[in-house]
């Protein structure tokens, strides 16, 4: 697959901060709203910004990896989990609900199929191949994957979205994350690889033992899509589609934690001009994200240790977006409030 994206114009960066700089407060007295509504503006190509139908889409899918003692949890907890979503008791649902966001539950791939009301069936089949032994994907797979993530996002838009998240759940996808890591940010190994849903001292050890002997088998893959081909998931696959799509459409794209942001360092590595698209939301306290974050050189807007996943570090930032968006459209500037304004030297 192609993508055809385009870094927000360059020149018109100075007009956007020409016009933060007028607002009615000293220069740079809001930090990093400033920031952040200088960003939305240079990505809807507009002095006025505006947050249209805010969505965050959930996938869902499992590793067959899962199943060599990489997490406490077995493989039945992800189709659980989104019976949950569905549901409407998970945290991302009360969180969604509370701040505004559409929710939308994809199944890229559970081990089961999962026929419940809003969950988009979108399953390529019961979950990855186990690294260990095989590639986690095929080409056309991932290729589907790529394929599918793009098709939502262009529905999406069409219907007037242009602000996305993304979130997951799979048991099994913080080792996909910490062998991207290492693989795409030159991370040890050691220190790319997290407790997931919860390992003790002794899963955790089991769980370095297990992704050792992946890479072994495949070494260490730096060309970035067939790096998630061999150690991905369907979920993760797709997430990179729905990003790449969402910067070709010009959208804001919010990035949640450990494993959506291993999702989208596939999509930058193969398309590093999509990078002013994105907004990391926050710091997730798994081991691993702090160091791919220094790798892209991003700073994250909130650090509150949190690490479920699920989309919830995302959802938490849209009330700071849509207040930065609101400072551009809405504040009065020094004229047109008919106040003196400070002097230049």
């Amino acid at each position: 697959m192609q993508f055809h994206i385009s870094s927000p114009e360059s020149s018109f960066r100075a007009a956007v901060q020409a016009e933060m700089d007028n607002k009615t407060k000293p220069l740079h007295s809001l930090g990093r709203l400033e920031e952040l509504a200088i960003q939305i503006a240079m990505v809807q190509g507009t002095l006025k910004p505006r947050i249209e139908k805010p969505s965050l889409l959930v996938f869902a899918a499992d590793h067959g990896v899962a199943r060599t003692g990489v997490s406490p949890y077995p493989q039945s907890v992800t189709g659980a989990m989104v019976r949950n979503f569905s549901q409407g008791g998970a945290a991302i649902n009360v969180m969604t609900r509370e701040l505004g966001w559409d929710l939308h539950l994809i199944n890229a791939g559970t081990l089961e199929p999962t026929p419940w009301p809003g969950v988009l069936d979108r399953r390529l089949g019961p979950g990855t191949r186990n690294m260990l032994e095989e590639s986690a994907m095929t080409v056309p797979e991932l290729l589907q994957a790529l394929r599918t993530g793009a098709e939502l996002v262009q529905k999406l838009k069409s219907e007037g979205c242009n602000t996305l998240a993304f979130g997951e759940m799979g048991i099994g996808n913080s080792s996909s994350a910490a062998l991207l890591i290492h693989c795409l940010c030159d991370v040890p190994l050691p220190a790319a690889i997290s407790r997931g849903a919860g390992c003790d001292d002794t899963q955790l050890q089991q769980k370095r033992l297990r992704l050792e002997e992946a890479l072994q088998k495949h070494g260490r893959v730096t060309a970035p899509f067939e790096a998630l081909r061999i150690f991905g998931g369907f979920e993760l696959a797709m997430m990179a589609g729905a990003a790449l799509a969402a910067a070709e459409e010009r959208m804001l794209i919010v990035v949640d934690g450990l494993i959506a942001s291993a999702a989208i360092l596939v999509a930058i590595k193969a398309y590093p001009e999509m990078k002013p698209y994105l907004l990391f939301a926050h710091r997730s306290a798994a081991d691993g994200h702090t160091a791919l974050l220094e790798h892209l050189k991003m700073e994250p807007l909130l650090d509150l240790n949190m690490r479920l996943g699920e989309g919830t570090g995302a959802a938490l930032a849209l009330p700071l977006i849509r207040t930065a968006a609101a400072l551009l459209c809405d504040m009065a500037t020094f004229a047109t409030a008919e106040v003196e304004g400070p002097v230049r030297s």
